[in-house]
């Protein structure tokens, strides 16, 4: 039965029995709200029987709760890969959203310039026409112009009605601008919304990220002390001084807050005797063996090389 498991099965059976505890709870609450005259002695032995029960009862919910979320944290982190793949694909899928209706955003916001521009054109223009044709009728009266009054009375007629027509026109208009407005607004919640599921996920995946390095935080912590306990174990053996290491402070994350000391390394040091440690093939990393390799070999190369320019030479 894997870890995951036993902490399930002890997760239901402390709610069972918090729920059971509950269960015991009522009968006391009631007779201690009860207005019933109660012996002091008898009343005094309900009142701790009532307390003793809803103290266990609270402890089985708290652990309960603590477990759970030990269970969450480590369903977490058996499945990150396939968890944070879902999260990342989703953010995209809002992110994706969010540009679709920018864009959808910025061809409503355009059209509606266009509209109230060409509206506000157009009326300025039909009151300029009628402002002209009384100007152009009060000069014809001025000098006596009569037949300069026939044409400006009929282009007045001709002006009043454009300017109707215009009116009507920009009536109809601005119930089109009203709606595109009104369709902004609409978009524009859509555009929050968007924004909001993307930050919500990208917080869930953030905190499954920080549960995931939480434990690489610790894992890289015990390869430290466990070269740190080695080093300790040959401080031991040589006689020297422990003082540089002694003020080793490593905190521990995840499910367990405390700190790795000087004492964990004190610990780990008598695992280890002589024979041990002057066993240096598992000292040096990988990397760093490779990379010794590949400096015996640049001198190898130089001073093939060398020997080469100075048999040229003679």
């Amino acid at each position: 039965m894997n870890e995951i498991q036993e902490l399930k099965d002890r997760r239901d059976e402390l709610l069972s029995e918090a729920e059971r505890l509950q269960a015991e709870m009522l009968p006391l609450e009631s007779a201690l709200e009860s207005e019933e005259l109660i012996e002091p002695d008898r009343k005094r032995e309900l009142r701790e029987k009532y307390s003793e029960v809803k103290s266990k009862f609270h402890s089985r919910k708290h652990n309960a709760d603590l477990i759970n979320r030990k269970i969450i944290r480590r369903e977490d982190l058996a499945n990150c890969d396939s968890l944070m793949a879902g999260y990342v694909e989703a953010m995209n899928n809002w992110k994706a959203d969010e540009q679709e209706l920018n864009e959808k955003r910025r061809s409503l916001s355009t059209r509606l310039e266009q509209i109230q521009q060409k509206a506000a054109e157009d009326m300025a223009k039909a009151r300029q026409a009628e402002t002209d044709t009384a100007t152009a009728y009060a000069q014809a009266v001025a000098w006596g112009d009569t037949e300069g009054e026939k044409t400006a009375t009929a282009d007045a007629q001709k002006a009043a009605k454009n300017l109707t027509a215009a009116t009507e026109h920009n009536r109809r208009q601005t119930l089109i601008m009203a709606a595109l407005e009104q369709e902004l607004v609409t978009v524009d919640k859509y555009i929050t919304e968007a924004q909001e599921k993307y930050k919500e996920i990208e917080r869930t995946a953030l905190w499954l990220s920080y549960t995931v390095l939480e434990e690489k935080w610790n894992e890289a912590a015990k390869a430290l002390f466990e070269v740190g306990g080695k080093l300790w174990a040959n401080y031991n053996l040589l006689g020297l001084d422990q003082v540089n290491l002694m003020k080793l402070t490593v905190p521990e994350e995840g499910e367990r807050f405390g700190n790795w000391t000087w004492r964990e390394l004190s610990d780990r040091a008598r695992k280890y005797s002589a024979l041990d440690l002057v066993q240096l093939d598992g000292l040096l990393s990988p990397q760093r063996s490779e990379d010794v390799s590949t400096q015996e070999q640049c001198k190898d190369e130089d001073k093939e090389q060398a020997n080469t320019e100075q048999r040229q030479l003679v």
